[in-house]
């Protein structure tokens, strides 16, 4: 070698100023040394001597010094040092909450800490925190403090106020109430209890005209919901949004049971979020804390939705079962025309072989042909009633065919085969897109998986999402994308057939 450090190279980062001494050896008539910080140069000095030199280096960086040595004999001999890492840098420590108001717990995982270096990256694992001396079951004004060191030796240290304070008197006042209202209920409870036994034993002594007049249990809580929803819905009427709202839900009206209309079901989303709302406020008041306005806001669209995805699902299997019955109606009426029958005894027929929707719809079709109404009438009201394109299709053929003649047999066997054919291809696209579905619905549940198993392993993860003010606006433009993801990935998935 035609010169040497003193320092070849540092292990680890060290915060202090770095002085290499570069001494050239004998056959060198002079040198040039560059500084490399960050793998880019910003330094060249010329020597034109054989002294040695001394290089100082005292900022932060990764730092290399290349020297190109002119020997005696004319040739030239490079000379690289190794790394030396400067690090003056201390870490920086996030908190997750440095102002936090809280009621006496033992929980000791409402604050955490994280610290991240520029070098060592992650350095959760070395933070030396004194959470456990605080004993934040008791009021009182604490300090969170959380420190770290870097492989450097550079040191950050943060706080945070803790302040512990008394419980609400409101909180006391919500349990009260919510005890109460228990006891009643159990008492309440237990009383229905014995009068439903009782009820049993009764039953096969009452005289059948007697036990008309019983209201039983299940009436009267029927009777209870009933009033509330005339409650609601008188004062929904006035409303011209709540109007049109109630005009969507309309056609969930044939499943809900209970609900006579679209405004029955918009007062029984109504009550169902306030039931939520009170329940969640319940929960929160035995935690010794009060619902902030943003969970009370989150809790009462929750339970506004349920129903909805109650009668959605209701209404699917609902439409599915009517599509179906309505193809074995076609096929009993097909066969009742090959058979000899005619259009009134056919639609008899099929009320008293079909169940269900379809069945009941075609008795009141034999009833309202008994008090005189017109064929072509009467299965046009029925095509309103049921909704169905395929019952639209049947009273267009029925009215061309009453008017300009034909041939039923041939007409009905043609509406037979094409419902079938229309049932075949839905099958068909239904198991060629079925792994596009899984993939779709894959994507659509991974971010629940991932912020399930995140939570699992660092409960404290999301919880700027809702201790903070960014988090929050952030969460929100997060579920405004899912929202808008999911929506067009529906429009993209749905093929009308």
């Amino acid at each position: 070698m035609n010169g040497n450090f003193d320092i070849e190279s540092i292990d680890k980062p060290t915060n202090k100023d770095i002085t290499i001494v570069f001494s050239p050896s004998n056959n060198v008539t002079s040198y040039t040394y560059q500084i490399y910080k960050d793998n880019v140069p910003i330094k060249t000095v010329d020597i034109y001597n054989s002294n040695a030199v001394n290089i100082v280096l005292n900022e932060t960086g990764k730092y290399q010094i290349v020297v190109e040595a002119n020997l005696n004999n004319g040739l030239t001999d490079t000379i690289n040092s190794g790394e030396y890492i400067i690090d003056k840098e201390a870490p920086k420590i996030n908190i997750s909450n440095k102002n936090l108001k809280i009621n006496p717990t033992n929980n000791k995982d409402l604050i955490t800490c994280t610290a991240n270096d520029n070098y060592s990256g992650t350095l959760n694992d070395k933070i030396i925190a004194n959470i456990d001396e605080l004993t934040l079951n008791k009021t009182g004004n604490y300090t969170y403090t959380c420190s770290v060191m870097d492989e450097a030796g550079n040191i950050a240290t943060e706080s945070a106020n803790i302040n512990v304070v008394p419980h609400n008197i409101t909180i006391y006042i919500i349990q009260f109430i919510c005890f109460i209202v228990i006891f009643l209920l159990i008492i309440r409870i237990v009383k229905m209890y014995k009068l439903v036994k009782l009820e049993e034993r009764l039953d096969p002594y009452i005289i059948k005209p007697l036990k008309d007049d019983i209201v039983t249990t299940s009436e009267k809580l029927r009777r209870i919901y009933s009033s509330f929803l005339n409650l609601f819905t008188s004062k929904l009427k006035k409303s011209v949004i709540a109007t049109k709202y109630a005009k969507k839900l309309e056609k969930y009206t044939s499943v809900s049971g209970i609900h006579k209309n679209g405004y029955d079901i918009l007062s029984g989303k109504i009550i169902i979020a306030c039931a939520f709302t009170v329940l969640a406020i319940i929960i929160k008041a035995f935690q010794f804390k009060l619902l902030g306005s943003l969970e009370t806001l989150g809790v009462f669209i929750l339970g506004f939705f349920v129903l909805d995805i109650y009668l959605f699902a209701r209404y699917k299997v609902f439409r599915w079962t009517i599509e179906n019955d309505f193809v074995a109606a076609i096929t009993i009426m097909n066969n009742s025309f090959k058979s000899g029958r005619s259009i009134t005894q056919a639609i008899e027929i099929v009320g008293s072989e079909v169940n269900g929707v379809i069945g009941n719809e075609f008795k009141r079709m034999n009833l309202e042909l008994q008090y005189g109404l017109d064929i072509e009438d009467v299965f046009k009201r029925f095509a309103k009633r049921v909704e169905l394109e395929e019952a639209n299709y049947l009273t267009a053929s029925l009215t061309i065919l009453n008017k300009t003649g034909g041939d039923i047999i041939k007409v009905f066997s043609t509406i037979e085969r094409s419902l079938f054919d229309k049932r075949k291809l839905r099958l068909e696209l239904k198991s060629l897109t079925s792994g596009s579905r899984i993939i779709i619905y894959i994507l659509l549940a991974i971010p629940f998986f991932f912020i399930l198993v995140i939570s699992l392993i660092n409960p404290g993860y999301f919880l700027p999402f809702i201790t903070t003010d960014i988090g929050r606006i952030l969460l929100l433009f997060m579920i405004i994308y899912y929202i808008i993801f999911v929506v067009v990935v529906r429009k993209i998935m749905k093929v009308v057939i």
